[in-house]
């Protein structure tokens, strides 16, 4: 595991944009393709800004990306709490990307089968390969949950499948929502967290006993892979 300390949330986005730069880079050096799991949240969204700006834009071969999402509430791709709605607002509209690398977690069907069509979706990109994603992004909430892995819920211990579906009381609302199986087994795995409410989640995720029922990131370990915690001073405050 690494930690990657920033002053505050646009120094951070900076940083991580720098990284995941390189990393596509050094990827494509070898393979002809570089998959990433986008996620959902503010801290996401300057980075996406930033990559489809001027000075990062040009460095990518966007072509050659092929693009996930680590969880999606089941809303309609017009409502803005979808998140691939806001990552097409903020990065692919604004990024010579290759349309048929771009797979939404369909909110046009009932959510059950669109957990199962991403599921079988995922086994024909990476049954038979050593890792699966080459990066997830990931943020984590106030209550310690990653993706969709509420606390309490059934799915932080699911193993069966890849994606999975459920209705979560708290708001009501299904939810999609990759497993913490595939994640990972990723090549990178990345945590972006800002700002002080995170504070004590984020201590006991790292610091604390293990107990994923009350804060699921901790379900987060990669089998082979990295593990990198990109964090502002305000997130990082009580383990410094």
């Amino acid at each position: 595991m690494q930690l990657h300390i920033s002053n505050d949330a646009d120094e951070l986005a900076g940083n991580v944009a720098d990284w995941i730069i390189e990393l596509i880079a050094k990827t494509l050096e070898t393979n002809d393709r570089f998959t990433i799991a986008l996620s959902g949240g503010s801290t996401p969204k300057k980075l996406h800004l930033l990559l489809a700006s001027p000075g990062y834009r040009e460095n990518v071969q966007w072509e050659k990306l092929h693009f996930f999402w680590g969880d999606e509430r089941a809303v309609p791709f017009s409502d803005d709490r979808n998140n691939a709605k806001m990552a097409f607002e903020t990065l692919l509209d604004k990024v010579p990307v290759n349309r048929d690398n771009i797979y939404i977690m369909r909110t046009d069907i009932p959510p059950e089968e669109s957990a199962a069509e991403y599921n079988r979706l995922l086994h024909e990109y990476f049954d038979g390969h050593p890792f699966s994603f080459d990066l997830v992004l990931l943020g984590m909430g106030d209550d310690g949950h990653t993706l969709s892995l509420f606390p309490g819920t059934g799915i932080v211990h699911e193993t069966s499948v890849m994606a999975k579906a459920f209705y979560l009381d708290a708001q009501q609302m299904f939810r999609i929502s990759l497993t913490a199986p595939i994640v990972n087994e990723s090549t990178h795995i990345a945590f972006l967290v800002a700002g002080t409410s995170k504070a004590h989640a984020l201590k006991e995720v790292l610091k604390g006993e293990f107990n994923p029922d009350k804060y699921p990131s901790q379900m987060i370990r990669p089998v082979n892979g990295e593990l990198h915690w990109f964090l502002d001073k305000a997130a990082a405050a009580d383990i410094i």
